[in-house]
């Protein structure tokens, strides 16, 4: 069963990246009822997570928020630490992104806590979390640990060489000294 739905994720990976979103949706789905049929948490929690990006492109954020909440509790469940992390992060992205200020602050919060404490963390998932609560807290109007996650975001995208989340986050911080 497992490698049915790796397949079914990797054809919807593979749709994804040709912009054939039904397509991966539809896999996704079909993944998601093969792990839950077989019982299979682990291949689940990855499904769900999946098809919450999809939902996401097709901006269905009800729909994704339901599919990486409930992968969260998967890998919250089996201690999964850095897999929760990813996902929560996501959840406060969505949080964000629909004005739900406290949730998105509360996640992004729990994500970071969670990097911090691992020293396997990948550098750019903590990045990218660092990122999504930098625009937050810029949103809310608190420039100063604004400035101060753009300014850890910066160091970590030029850690890993990503030119584009280095870019960003100068420009951000260069709006930020103007306010």
């Amino acid at each position: 069963m497992s490698e049915q739905s790796e397949q079914l994720r990797n054809r919807a990976l593979h749709a994804r990246r040709e912009n054939q979103l039904d397509d991966a949706n539809r896999d996704l789905i079909s993944a998601v009822a093969l792990c839950r049929e077989a019982r299979e948490d682990g291949d689940l929690a990855k499904s769900l997570t999946a098809l919450g990006q999809i939902e996401r492109d097709l901006h269905r954020y009800d729909a994704a928020l339901k599919n990486y909440e409930e992968a969260a509790a998967i890998y919250r469940e089996k201690k999964d630490v850095l897999k929760l992390a990813h996902t929560i992060r996501h959840v406060a992205d969505i949080h964000r992104h629909e004005g739900h200020t406290k949730l998105a602050d509360k996640y992004y919060r729990e994500a970071l806590d969670l990097y911090r404490a691992n020293d396997q963390t990948p550098r750019l998932d903590f990045a990218n979390a660092i990122r999504g609560y930098a625009i937050l807290k810029h949103e809310a109007g608190e420039t100063a640990r604004a400035k101060s996650l753009w300014q850890e975001a910066r160091a970590l995208y030029l850690e890993v060489g990503v030119k584009e989340g280095v870019a960003e986050s100068s420009r951000q911080l260069a709006l930020l000294e103007q306010a």
